[in-house]
Parts: structure tokens; C-alpha cells; sequence
């Protein structure tokens, strides 16, 4: 990992989090994810599975965590299978986790290989009446691939019908979205990469550069920090790219006059970041330009005071909504009919921002929180919200990265990434 080791305590305080939710005499299994092939004998780079990661802090592949709580044999509380390391992986393919380097990592003392799984799962399963399957129920989830949770899911069922299921997923969607101050420091380290970033292509930009460059900036900047890469795909959207939500290409040549929309984060350690900023091509915003970039500025600082513990995420957008409405009625976007005639299931302000204005952000950039339950202190939200006027040929989305306190306003990860379009315009022409 390029990342510095992480403090083994978070993991164990995240099991004994989990394993406090868990019904009596109950057992919770978590797998890695899968190295998935691309072709011949290619593969995509291992990503690991954020709750088994969340648990243990393990980050390789084909390891299983079990959580045992109520287990007759206290050494079997918890147990960790690895694959087993030896010279010839060692040689071909790096060091792998040793059975002492592994309860370094994570805390667990128990540590089996991988191939004594099936006799020991066997013993536990015969101790346990309830067993906890980690499925995926994220409600942006979209999964066509069979991962290796779900074959694993699969085959435990047919092995052992007669067992009680439950589900870890609703109890790691309220342990996980309130983060620990482990978390929040490894969350601030990626920003403060992110803002390194940042600072690194204001002073790169100018006409002519294409898309593609300024990705390969922010790229270089990540790796030197110790970040793997992007926390999600990179937006560099120039001109009118920028009215295309998810434009993702970064192929098209900056034109001066032109305001490019950066959506872009550093992870690190597994945590991501997510900013969203928008700067000019030739360094200094136009007239217009700049009348929607702090209009776009006010609503996030408004937005971002109504997160505070005990607030609606559904009630907090349409608050927003308002917000964005008034900024677009003096912009001469909107008119006061077209607020008056608006249809409440998309209303007027909707014509110029579609998008919702936060989500959950953590070891997966939408995170795990249930929006139907309150915001909680230590939650970390974006605020992003935007404008996009394709008549015009810009859009501006501009967010930050911020910490629900228990008292105030909330904590922003992203007060030292310049966003004041006097300070852009400086930096830019420093």
C-alpha cells in the first residue's frame, strides 16, 4: 500500500460496533472482493471491498473476516482467513500478508489460511443458529457482475439450508456513515491531496491545454502524495462539456473565454474526496461568468449551514431548492411565472440544476447512510450545487467536503482549496 499504516484501534472498534447490533448466537462473514480479468491473461487493479476493509483494515484479496461474538472458543470471536503467503508469491508477485503482520493490521489474533476455511466455518456454523450475509444494498447500487460475496453467499445457503439469515448491511449503513476521528484525519489527508492538486493546475491552465493534460496533472500530484488515484472517475469538462453531468471523456482542447468544471478527488487510504470547482481557461471569469459562479457560491455556503444534526435529507433539498430558486430569479434565469405555474414534482429551479445537492461521502464516494433517518454529528456530506446554461455554453458546479458537528456549523475538509473568484483569478495569474 502507498498509504502509512493505520491505527489497528479503529478496526477494533469497528468490530465491537458490529458485533453489538448482532442477534444472539449469531455469526457475520465478510469477503474481499475479486481481481476481476480483463482479458487474456490482463486484470483491473484490486480494489478492496469497503466493509471487510472497514472491519479490518485488510487490504488484499481473498480474505475472509468472521465475527463470531457469542462463540463457545473465545479464540474464535473473530478470524481472520488469509491466503497463504510463501517465497514463490513473494518473488512473483510481492509480500503478502503474514499471519503476524496480519493482526498488526487489524487486531485479530486469530488467523487461519485460506484452505482451513471450509473445516473451521463447519465447526463455528454448528455453534450458531443465526448466520449475517453482507449483500449490497446501496440505493445507487447497480450490479451485473457475480461477485465473489455473492458466490460465496450462494454456496453457504445450499451448504447449510437449515441456518437463519440476516442481513450486516443496515447495520454497517449506521455504523459507517458516522465516522470516527481516525476516519475524519484520513479523510482530511485526502483533501488536503486534492487541494495540492488543485493549486498544481491553476498554475498549468491556460488556452489551448486539453482536458486530458489537466487530469494527468492532478494525477502526478495524487501519486506523489501517496494516493493510489482518483477517488471516482475525473470530471475536466471545458465550455459547454461542463452541461453534460457526467461527462467523463477529457478529450476536447480549452478554448480561451471558455470556464472549466472540475469534478475531481484524491483518495487515500480507501477514503475518497469529492470537489467540485470551476475556473476560466484565460484566468480571469467574465462579467456573466462571475454572476453565476457566486450565485452557484452562495447557495453552497447557505446549503451548507442547514447541515446540522437532526436535519431531513429530504426537507434539506427542498430548502435548498429555494435557495437556488432565488439566486436564479436574479439571475434572469427564472421569472416569477415560471416559479408560479412550476410542477412540485420538478420544479422550475430543476430547468438549470438536476442534480441533488449532497450525499454521504467516505470509504465509497456516496457512502453508506440511510437517507430516510436523520443527519447525525461526525456524518460527512458534499455540498454541490450548481448551475449549467447550455445556451450560454458554461455550466459551474463548485463543492466541498463537509463534517456534521454536534453544535455550529458544520466542519469543512476543503476551507484551504481556494474557491473565492478573487483568489482563483490570482493564483491564476501568479
Amino acid at each position: 500500500m502507498k498509504y502509512h499504516p493505520i491505527n489497528k484501534d479503529l478496526f477494533i472498534k469497528n468490530r465491537k460496533n458490529f458485533a453489538a447490533q448482532m442477534k444472539p448466537n449469531s455469526l457475520a462473514i465478510f469477503n474481499s472482493n475479486d481481481i476481476y480479468p480483463v482479458s487474456a491473461d490482463s486484470t483491473l487493479a484490486f480494489a478492496q471491498h469497503r466493509d471487510i476493509f472497514y472491519l479490518s483494515g485488510v487490504d488484499q484479496e481473498e480474505s475472509v473476516l468472521v465475527v463470531f461474538p457469542d462463540c463457545p472458543k473465545e479464540k474464535h470471536r473473530e478470524i481472520l482467513f488469509l491466503k497463504e503467503t510463501n517465497e514463490h508469491i513473494a518473488v512473483w508477485e510481492g509480500e503478502k500478508l503474514t499471519k503476524e503482520k496480519a493482526f498488526e493490521t487489524s487486531g485479530v489474533k486469530t488467523v487461519y489460511w485460506l484452505q482451513d476455511l471450509e473445516k473451521i466455518l463447519f465447526e463455528l456454523m454448528t455453534q450458531a443458529n443465526t448466520v449475517y450475509l453482507n449483500t449490497n444494498e446501496h440505493y445507487r447500487a447497480n450490479v451485473e457482475t457475480e461477485t465473489r460475496e455473492a458466490r460465496f453467499v450462494k454456496w453457504l445457503k445450499e451448504k447449510y439450508p437449515a441456518h437463519n439469515v440476516a442481513k450486516s448491511n443496515p447495520i454497517l449503513q449506521r455504523l459507517r456513515s458516522v465516522k470516527d476521528p481516525i476516519e475524519l484525519k484520513l479523510m482530511q489527508k485526502a483533501c488536503d491531496i486534492t487541494e495540492k492538486g488543485f493549486r498544481r493546475i491553476l498554475n498549468f491552465v491556460k488556452p489551448e491545454v486539453w482536458e486530458y493534460n489537466i487530469e494527468a496533472e492532478f494525477m502526478h500530484e495524487f501519486l506523489n502524495n501517496r494516493s493510489k488515484g482518483f477517488a471516482y472517475t475525473p470530471i475536466i469538462a471545458s465550455g459547454n462539456n461542463a452541461n453534460v453531468l457526467h461527462y467523463i471523456e477529457n478529450n476536447k482542447q480549452c478554448k480561451a473565454g471558455d470556464l472549466i468544471l472540475l469534478d475531481v478527488g484524491a483518495e487515500y487510504a480507501n477514503y475518497s474526496s469529492d470537489m467540485s470547482r470551476t475556473i476560466p481557461v484565460s484566468g480571469k471569469f467574465t462579467k456573466r461568468q462571475k454572476e453565476v459562479y457566486n450565485a452557484v457560491n452562495r447557495v453552497k455556503d447557505e446549503a451548507t449551514k442547514l447541515l446540522v444534526p437532526g436535519t431531513d435529507w429530504a426537507e434539506y433539498h427542498v430548502e435548498v431548492g429555494k435557495l437556488m430558486t432565488s439566486e436564479l430569479l436574479g439571475l434572469g434565469l427564472l421569472d416569477k411565472a415560471d416559479v408560479k405555474n412550476e410542477n412540485p414534482d420538478w420544479p422550475a429551479y430543476k430547468k438549470y440544476f438536476m442534480h441533488g445537492t449532497s450525499h454521504h461521502i467516505g470509504l465509497d464516494t456516496h457512502d453508506y447512510g440511510l437517507l430516510h433517518e436523520p443527519m447525525q454529528a461526525n456524518m460527512v456530506f458534499t455540498v454541490e450545487p450548481g448551475i449549467y446554461i447550455p445556451d450560454e455554453g458554461f455550466g459551474i458546479r463548485l463543492e466541498d467536503d463537509v463534517v456534521i458537528q454536534d453544535s455550529g456549523e458544520p466542519f469543512n475538509l476543503m476551507r484551504n482549496i481556494p474557491i473565492e473568484v478573487e483568489e482563483i483569478e490570482a493564483l491564476m495569474h501568479g
